[in-house]
């Protein structure tokens, strides 16, 4: 088991008193599994003593605006390269198999690609073949990082030690492709309705072919059309 997905699971997750509580113990995993590179380390503890330390309802109001209010930076996996097209929800079917397999059950509530849960699955595993799960969706995660190293936000450094955990760069032309996708003002009440009036993601349904890794990765890279624009109808 590796711990430091854990940790970055957690600075991923909703902020809460619990997790500002845990921040020593976060940290204290991260130098003791030595995992990361000390520039990863030092900057995922600055998110972590800053988590710990600001007001909470100000950290919460920035982590939903991040990453509830702007779908470009959403921590659900497959939004980015599938939308809420029926891929996706076969994408998730496939994804949630494979933890099965794995034996870790989620709640019904939870959505499989939601980054945090995939980190804390990624801990059960042995670290290898964590690193090749983790780089079947790396382009996503970098492309991620990058728009939030524009906002100068924290939460920059949790993608960057993800980046420097998987040992091997996301292939260029995966990563322009979702920077290229348009960005939305998400103050902007009135165009967060107008993308966001979409269908259900449907479970279940589409082929039935095997699930696992390499599944995963057929799914993760399976769409070319711009999974975020806004004028295809959801």
């Amino acid at each position: 088991m590796t711990q430091t997905f854990k940790v970055l699971s957690l600075v991923l997750t909703y902020p809460t008193r619990e997790i500002r509580e845990a921040a020593g113990d976060m940290k204290a995993v991260l130098a003791d599994e030595a995992l990361l590179g000390r520039r990863e380390i030092r900057v995922v503890n600055d998110l972590i003593d800053e988590l710990a330390g600001g007001d909470l309802y100000d950290m919460q109001e920035r982590y939903v605006l991040l990453f509830d209010r702007t779908r470009t930076l959403s921590l659900h996996l497959f939004e980015h390269v599938h939308g809420e097209s029926r891929d996706r929800g076969q994408a998730m079917v496939d994804l949630m198999a494979m933890y099965e397999e794995h034996g870790l059950k989620i709640d019904a509530r939870e959505l499989p690609d939601f980054l945090p849960l995939f980190l804390e699955f990624l801990s059960t595993m042995p670290l290898d073949d964590a690193r090749d799960v983790l780089r079947q969706p790396l382009h996503i995660i970098v492309a991620i990082g990058k728009r939030l190293a524009k906002r100068q936000s924290a939460y920059a450094g949790v993608f960057r030690a993800l980046e420097d955990i998987a040992k091997r760069e996301p292939e260029a032309d995966e990563v322009a492709a979702l920077m290229a996708q348009p960005e939305h003002d998400p103050n902007d009440l009135e165009d967060l309705d107008r993308i966001w009036e979409e269908e259900a993601v449907t479970f279940g349904g589409g082929d039935d072919g095997g699930c696992g890794p390499d599944r995963l990765r057929t799914r993760i890279r399976a769409a070319n059309r711009p999974a975020l624009d806004p004028t295809e109808g959801a």
